[in-house]
């Protein structure tokens, strides 16, 4: 017991990204006390005066200078990740301090996911908060006990706040619930790899008799063995998470918080309602999978909130859904023997390089896993034998089909937490059910912040929530002028064919530098363990999106083969470095890995040269 303890500890020490994200300052400033950065009803930026007030501990926000002048080095990457093409002018917004308009009519922040306009960000003053104790409760409450909150929450103890973290999950309509640490530990990241993990294993039991090993035919998965295992590490880290709370002084509230006004929140308890009051405020409550509106979509389908932890077989599986989560469960079903089907309304993996989407695609259908194409569900039935009978309708031809399963897992996106909020008493504006922050993560209300997957237009990943609370407490409460920097965030797809990437999309390139602009570097590789076992190479693929002239400043690495994450990684800190084409081609790769094969990219789509290789040694 006290070594799965301690190995939980570890389990439950999140990524540190060591990516260069912070631009270094030089010799220029801008006074501190001209500016204020905020939000007015349209959530428009505004600048005014400060007002002339005596500087007591009582006062809400306090400026403090930063440089914005750059040395040579910085100021050239600014240019480079601002606008990575000088003589290019980009699209309005993007390089500008106007906020866009969403089809609703609200205008919307103007840094937009997935590149931070981070020259505008960085001309922007910090905002300082002073702790007000004896006025209220805490200096600091944290509304969510997912990654990101509690990394804001850890972080603002460290350096002297009193901090408050509310949680509560509410049980799915199948009754599933879990403890502290939110969706990546419970029913997100953690088990996700977990099950990813046991596929691949399976898989490599059966590669093992190609390497000589003797491997018996009748092995097989046990899911209620494979379940019972992946909850008993979940919940050791839901210990271990609320022991370091207790440890850190962070005072942990099992209770669903709502606002009564911008600085009050009544939380419901299991012995009754507690009002808490705050100086400030950090709402990280995260989000949960949506049902579709149609007939017995809630009754008999579950979600990845259930699947990790199903009291039974899942069997023959409708996954509904195209997106990372649909696919990475499709994925490890299919790997420990049971048989999904992936519904897809419209594209894969939406929101990614469409051309290694594709090639994911291609590769699951390789394995077996069926996809319905342009499909969508009208319906699901539970029949006498407990099967469930599915209904669907392919959108281009108008015809209408069913089929019966075992299992339909829902994968058609997330909506964010607001409901519960009562967010309109604290005067918080949200948008699409998320809510909107500037570059420092504050809503229109000044003393009220969001971080992760809550906050409008940025990236929904672990890693993402964990660094931006970090520095947000850091802002708040230890002198920090360090911001979020949302561009050119790494991520990984764990299919059975792994996909990881960082940077521009090849769409998102020609789109923001035109095609001209644009060259692509691509090949297709032959990984040396899948030889003997004589797996299929054909969908094994890199490609480099960089800028056609100049210095070559790389805008996306695009990487589909095994053990994605772990290549990836390394070159993400590359990218956001200034990674050139000429730099990538002369470092020497280690061989023989699949990571090397960046730096054997010579042929551009524009060749029309074969990017097949002809042998691995030279």
């Amino acid at each position: 017991m006290s070594l799965t303890l301690w190995n939980s500890r570890f389990s439950v020490t999140l990524v540190r990204q060591q990516a260069t994200m912070f631009m270094s300052s030089s010799t220029k400033t801008i006074a501190a006390n001209s500016l204020h950065y905020t939000f007015n009803n349209n959530f428009q930026p505004q600048q005014h005066q400060i007002q002339n007030q005596q500087q007591r501990r009582y006062s809400t926000t306090i400026m403090k200078p930063i440089n914005t002048a750059l040395p040579d080095k910085g100021a050239r990457r600014t240019s480079q990740s601002g606008n990575r093409n000088p003589g290019k002018t980009l699209p309005q917004g993007r390089n500008s301090l106007e906020s866009s308009t969403s089809d609703s009519g609200i205008n919307v922040p103007p840094f937009n996911h997935p590149h931070c306009d981070r020259q505008a960000m960085y001309q922007q003053p910090v905002r300082k908060v002073k702790p007000l104790r004896g006025n209220y409760d805490y200096d600091l409450v944290v509304i969510g006990g997912g990654s990101g909150g509690l990394s804001c929450a850890k972080e603002a103890v460290a350096h002297g706040a009193r901090v408050a973290c509310l949680d509560f999950v509410k049980p799915t309509p199948i009754g599933t619930k879990w403890g502290v640490g939110g969706t990546c530990v419970n029913v997100g990241c953690i088990p996700k790899k977990l099950m990813h993990q046991a596929s691949l294993l399976g898989e490599a039991v059966h590669e093992a008799a190609a390497y000589g090993w003797n491997v018996d035919d009748k092995i097989k998965p046990d899911w209620n063995k494979l379940v019972s295992s992946v909850q008993n590490h979940i919940k050791s880290v839901n210990w271990v998470t609320r022991v370091d709370l207790r440890d850190k002084k962070v005072e942990y509230i099992n209770g669903l918080g709502s606002f009564v006004d911008p600085h009050t929140l009544s939380a419901k308890l299991k012995s009754g309602d507690r009002t808490i009051t705050a100086q400030t405020f950090v709402i990280a409550v995260g989000g949960r999978p949506r049902y579709p509106n149609i007939p017995g979509a809630v009754e008999y389908g579950i979600t990845s909130d259930d699947l990790f932890s199903l009291d039974r077989e899942p069997g023959k599986t409708l996954v509904v859904g195209a997106g990372y989560i649909g696919l990475e469960c499709a994925g490890f079903l299919k790997g420990l023997g049971y048989e999904p089907t992936v519904m897809v309304r419209s594209i894969v993996l939406r929101g990614f390089d469409q051309q290694m989407a594709n090639l994911v695609a291609a590769s699951m259908e390789e394995r077996g896993i069926p996809f319905l194409r342009k499909t969508v569900p009208l319906s699901v039935e539970k029949q006498s034998d407990g099967r469930l009978l599915v209904k669907y309708e392919n959108t281009e031809t108008g015809e209408i089909d069913s089929d019966v399963f075992d299992t339909v897992l829902w994968a058609i996106g997330r909506k964010g937490l607001v409901e519960d909020l009562n967010l309109h008493n604290a005067g918080v504006l949200t948008h699409k059910d998320k809510i909107q922050v500037d570059c420092e993560e504050t809503t229109n209300v000044p003393h009220i912040y969001a971080v992760g997957d809550i906050i409008y237009g940025k990236p929904e990943l672990t890693p993402v929530a964990v660094l931006a609370g970090r520095l947000l407490a850091r802002r708040l409460y230890a002198d920090s002028d360090l911001r979020m920097d949302y561009a050119d965030v790494a991520t990984t797809v764990f299919t059975p064919l792994e996909y990881a990437c960082v940077g521009l999309s090849e769409e998102d390139a020609v789109k923001t530098y035109g095609a001209e602009e644009i060259e692509v570097f691509h090949g297709y590789y032959k990984p040396t363990e899948f030889f003997i076992p004589q797996k299929s190479v054909r969908y094994c693929y890199v490609k480099a999106v960089a800028q056609r002239s100049g210095e070559q400043r790389v805008y996306g690495l695009h990487y589909l083969g095994p053990v994605a994450g772990e290549v990836i990684q390394g070159f993400a800190a590359a990218l956001k470095s200034g990674l050139t084409i000429p730099t990538l081609m002369n470092t020497v790769g280690i061989h023989p890995t699949t990571a090397e094969e960046f730096t054997r990219l010579s042929i551009t789509k524009r060749s029309g040269l074969d990017p097949t290789p002809a042998s691995c040694c030279s």
